[in-house]
C-alpha cells in the first residue's frame, strides 16, 4: 500500500503534443461533447413530456440518453481542459473516480443495450401480449439489473486497479484513465490481473454482442409474417438498435478481450466509444424514427409559442 502511494498523481500524455493539432482537437470535441449533451437531454425531455411516447421502448431510450450523456461527461471535460494545457495531469482519486464513472455507465450500457433488444422480440413476436410482458413493473427491473450489472462490473474494475503498488514512472500514454494503461504502470506482474479483465470486460462484451446479434436475427426473420407496413417499421427501429450496437461494442471488443497490451490504436477507437458514439445515438434514434421527430416538433413548437405568448405579454405590459 506504501509503494502504491509514491504515485499521487498521473501525467496523461493525450491524443498528440502538437499545439496547432490541439486547439482543433478542442474546437472539435468541444462542438461533439456540445452536440451529444444537448442531442441526447433532447431526447430525455421529449419522451418525458410526450404522453405518446410511453411506450417501454421510449422508457429504455430515455435511459440510454441520461446514460450516454453522463458517459460523455465523465471523459470528454478533462479531455477538453487538457488540450488547452500544456501538463495534463490527474490525482489519483480523480482517475480512479473517472475509472469507476467510465466502467458503470459503460457496463450499465451494455446490459441496458440487452434489455431493449427483448423489449424489441417481445414488441415484434409477442406484439398481443406485448403490454403484459413489458409491463412497468418489468421495465423497472430490467433497468436496475443493468444499473447493478454495471456497478458490480466497475466495482471489480476498480479495486484490481485500486489494490496495486504503483512506484514511477506515472506517465499515462492516453487522454483518460482506463485499464490496461493503468496496469502497464504497476510494478508487479499484471498478466493475471489481465486475464480477469478480460473475462470481466472483454469476454462478457463478446457474448452480449453475439447474443444481441443472434435475437436480432431471429426478430428480423420473424418479420416474414408482419405485413408491408409494419416490417417497414419494425426494420427501421430494429436497424437503428443494431447500427448502436455495433458502434457501441466493436471497439469495446477490441480493446479488452485481449491480454494487458497498448497499441496506438487504443486511444483512436477510445474516441469511438467515449465521444463519437454518445454523439450519433440521439442522430441513429431521432433521423430514423418519426413519432420521435414528431413529438420533438410538436414540444418544441409549443415551447416556442409559449415564450412568444410572454414576450407580447410584457411588451403590452409596458
Amino acid at each position: 500500500m506504501g509503494q502504491r502511494n509514491n504515485v499521487t498523481e498521473f501525467v496523461l500524455l493525450g491524443l498528440t503534443q502538437d499545439p496547432a493539432g490541439q486547439k482543433a482537437l478542442f474546437v472539435m470535441f468541444l462542438l461533439m461533447y456540445i452536440a451529444t449533451v444537448v442531442g441526447n437531454m433532447l431526447i430525455v425531455v421529449t419522451i418525458i413530456s410526450s404522453t405518446s411516447l410511453g411506450s417501454p421502448m421510449y422508457f429504455f431510450l430515455a435511459y440510454l440518453s441520461l446514460m450516454d450523456a453522463v458517459y460523455s461527461t465523465a471523459i470528454s471535460p478533462k479531455l477538453l481542459m487538457d488540450l488547452l494545457c500544456s501538463t495534463k495531469t490527474i490525482s489519483f482519486t480523480a482517475c480512479m473516480g473517472q475509472l469507476f464513472v467510465e466502467h458503470l455507465f459503460g457496463g450499465a450500457e451494455v446490459f441496458l443495450l440487452v434489455a431493449m433488444a427483448y423489449d424489441r422480440y417481445v414488441a415484434i413476436c409477442k406484439p398481443l401480449h406485448y403490454l403484459t410482458i413489458m409491463n412497468r413493473r418489468v421495465c423497472i427491473l430490467l433497468m436496475l439489473m443493468s444499473w447493478a450489472g454495471g456497478f458490480s462490473h466497475s466495482v471489480v474494475q476498480v479495486l484490481f486497479v485500486y489494490n496495486l503498488p504503483f512506484c514511477g514512472p506515472n506517465v499515462i500514454d492516453h487522454f483518460a484513465c482506463d485499464m490496461y494503461p493503468l496496469l502497464g504502470l504497476a510494478c508487479i506482474d499484471t498478466y493475471f490481473i489481465g486475464l480477469t479483465v478480460v473475462a470481466n470486460g472483454g469476454a462478457i462484451c463478446l457474448v452480449v454482442f453475439v447474443l444481441l446479434l443472434v435475437s436480432y436475427g431471429v426478430i428480423l426473420n420473424s418479420l416474414k409474417k408482419h405485413s408491408q407496413k409494419g416490417r417497414r417499421k419494425a426494420l427501421s427501429t430494429c436497424s437503428s438498435h443494431i447500427m448502436v450496437v455495433v458502434l457501441f461494442f466493436i471497439p469495446c471488443i477490441f480493446m479488452y478481450i485481449r491480454p494487458v497490451s497498448n497499441f496506438p490504436i487504443d486511444k483512436s477507437l477510445a474516441v469511438v466509444y467515449t465521444i463519437v458514439t454518445p454523439m450519433l445515438n440521439p442522430l441513429i434514434y431521432t433521423l430514423r424514427n418519426s413519432e420521435m421527430k414528431n413529438s420533438m416538433k410538436k414540444l418544441w413548437c409549443e415551447k416556442l409559442s409559449m415564450v412568444k405568448l410572454r414576450i407580447v405579454s410584457c411588451l403590452l405590459a409596458v
